[in-house]
């Protein structure tokens, strides 16, 4: 089965667990989320272990995408917002680079500044390209660079508890901000 073909097979799973049938009254629980130990854009190491404790929002985006990655961001920042005193103490989110052979820790730090990013939550993540491939492929997300240089990619969004247990993925970029604030908030609440 290729990546890709593995991916949309694990979206129609997903689909089934959260978003089309209304939020479910508890969040399902996937399994333990797939780690990482990856490079912020401050250059400090960032792993999924060091953020036991908080809810964390994992996404996937690259600097040069310019369709769906810019969309994804604009919504996760309208969350932030949304989250007041929650966002950096309980909730954390993490972007995980689609291209970390552009997307340096400088290059990740204009962008997270362009989007105003709050930083104290926030962590943009990059590294060797073959942990990088490691990390996407343990969440399921298709990725894959074209011979023009542009890369073809899905949207993946998940919610990991405080216990680091995967809860819930949103598939592509149109899911409710509301929704995934929710759902946010309601780990917090369960913690």
């Amino acid at each position: 089965m290729t990546r890709y073909a593995a991916a949309l097979a694990l979206c129609g799973i997903l689909l089934t667990a959260h978003g089309f049938a209304g939020a479910p009254a508890t969040l399902p629980e996937i399994g333990p989320a797939p780690p990482f130990a990856l490079t912020s854009q401050d250059g400090k190491p960032v792993s999924l272990a060091g953020l036991r404790g908080e809810v964390v929002a994992v996404s996937f985006i690259f600097t040069g995408c310019s369709s769906i990655c810019p969309l994804l961001t604009q919504k996760l920042v309208e969350v932030q917002n949304a989250l007041g005193d929650n966002f950096g103490s309980k909730v954390r989110f993490v972007s995980i680079t689609l291209d970390p052979l552009n997307d340096t820790p400088e290059v990740l730090k204009n962008y997270a500044a362009a989007w105003n990013a709050k930083l104290s939550g926030w962590s943009f993540l990059t590294g060797p390209p073959d942990i990088v491939q490691r990390v996407i492929d343990r969440y399921g997300v298709f990725a894959a660079r074209n011979a023009d240089g542009a890369i073809d990619h899905t949207l993946l969004t998940s919610i990991v508890d405080p216990r680091g247990m995967l809860r819930v993925q949103y598939i592509g970029m149109k899911f409710d901000a509301d929704e995934f604030r929710h759902d946010l908030l309601a780990l917090v609440a369960s913690r």
